[in-house]
């Protein structure tokens, strides 16, 4: 048996129908005159919490969280008899709501039928019908920020080797022997001498210059994929059981 809704609770908490959508929040609890069992609340259905106020039937209604679910949709709700019942409903007003209603919960039920886990379901006739609900998953998405990257650049130093072709000159000697065609030339330097003659030799020294150049362009750009993931959340549903026959006697 599900678990009496507290209905010290319910007033100013959110009413929705059974697909989710938002009916409005929790005004007043209506009970009948005669049991004093809960039946009717009214929810205000109004533009951004307007003071219009229809009345929902509490038969069917269950908790989900911190939600009350109606057993009847929003444009029902919205369709209801409008009714200022100023804190009691007339005789007339109560049965207005009960032959709206009856036509949408598919029962009869006598006034004073409460709610979900309110009672027994002592006065039940044939023809008359229990609503059973399950809870529809409904799973949607959100963008949130997930991770941060950046670029950063540092200079780091490598050592390079090169290999460069280096030129020098080497001085050797050269003799030229003395003929009859080049005697006259040689002739004319005169007697013996002392004499030096130097040649200046050049070589190629490595000259090492660097500059800086422009190599490579990166930028971040982001991309969107898209993965498969499994989500598992648990589903409540409710279950009718089969038919039990209890005996009794009837004065």
């Amino acid at each position: 048996m599900a678990e009496p809704i507290p209905l010290r609770d319910l007033i100013g908490r959110n009413a929705v129908d059974a697909d989710g959508n938002k009916v409005g929040k929790v005004g007043q609890i209506y009970v009948d005159d005669e049991t004093g069992e809960p039946q009717w609340i009214t929810v205000r259905t109004g533009m951004f919490g307007g003071s219009r106020e229809n009345f929902a039937p509490l038969a069917g209604c269950r908790m989900d969280g911190d939600e009350l679910v109606l057993a009847v949709s929003k444009d029902v709700v919205k369709g209801a008899p409008d009714l200022d019942a100023e804190g009691h409903l007339a005789e007339n007003d109560n049965d207005a709501l009960f032959e709206y209603y009856a036509a949408f919960l598919g029962t009869g039920r006598a006034r004073g039928t409460g709610f979900a886990g309110a009672g027994d379901d002592a006065g039940w006739t044939a023809g008359e019908a229990i609503i059973r609900s399950e809870e529809r998953l409904h799973i949607g998405t959100e963008r949130v920020a997930a991770a941060r990257a950046r670029l950063r650049k540092y200079v780091v130093t490598e050592t390079v080797t090169q290999t460069v072709g280096l030129r020098h000159e080497e001085v050797r000697i050269e003799r030229e022997p003395i003929t009859e065609a080049n005697r006259d030339a040689a002739l004319h330097r005169g007697n013996l001498t002392e004499q030096e003659y130097e040649v200046i030799l050049h070589s190629e020294r490595p000259v090492v210059s660097k500059e800086t150049v422009p190599v490579e362009r990166v930028r971040l750009q982001t991309e969107t994929v898209t993965e498969q993931i499994d989500i598992t959340t648990p589903v409540r549903k409710e279950q009718i059981d089969g038919l039990e026959m209890v005996e009794g006697t009837h004065s």
